[in-house]
């Protein structure tokens, strides 16, 4: 699988990326706070659904790794955004039937969160190096809001894929470099 960039537009069907990077901001509490506002559409109150705040403190994985199950929310988004300085995978797929060859795979840095939209199929956190924490909006109710799905062929992230994308990232940093 390649690994591709995290941005606003190769994520949109997705849902949304939360960055300070190009979000609307302005000075709050007499000019010491930068408002970075309105990141994600929250959509969270179908059937009586209510906003969650949540912590995670998921444990990094290794690769190579095998993708074998996916899950998604049909009632709600769930928003996820790193509190610890670690960069991390997001693997998702378009809502709807799930379709395998439609999963793609997302390196996220430690300043870019992800709110799935309603009903879009995501792997559970992704953290790389060490343990990560993120904090978490979703949405909480009684009932089920997970469905999770078995892959029948599953796919494998390769330490090859990752080799591939820190190979690029390095390459761009050089240049960046080369031309500053």
């Amino acid at each position: 699988m390649v690994i591709e960039q995290l941005t606003s537009e190769g994520f949109a069907q997705f849902g949304d990326v939360i960055s300070f990077e190009g979000a609307q901001h302005y000075p709050i509490n007499n000019g010491t706070t930068e408002r970075y506002h309105d990141l994600a559409h929250v959509d969270v109150t179908t059937e009586g659904g209510r906003p969650l705040i949540s912590l995670f403190r998921s444990k990094p994985r290794q690769l190579p790794f095998t993708v074998r199950l996916m899950e998604r929310h049909p009632l709600g988004s769930q928003a996820f955004f790193p509190l610890s300085p670690n960069p991390y995978l997001v693997i998702v797929a378009p809502s709807g039937d799930l379709d395998v060859a439609g999963v793609r795979v997302f390196y996220a840095s430690p300043s870019q969160g992800v709110n799935y939209a309603k009903g879009v199929w995501h792997h559970a956190l992704f953290a790389l190096k060490e343990v990560s924490d993120f904090f978490i909006v979703d949405r909480g109710a009684d009932g089920p809001n997970c469905d999770e799905i078995e892959l029948t062929k599953p796919l494998t992230i390769s330490v090859e894929a990752m080799r591939v994308w820190e190979g690029i990232q390095n390459r761009e940093s050089i240049s960046e470099l080369s031309s500053g």
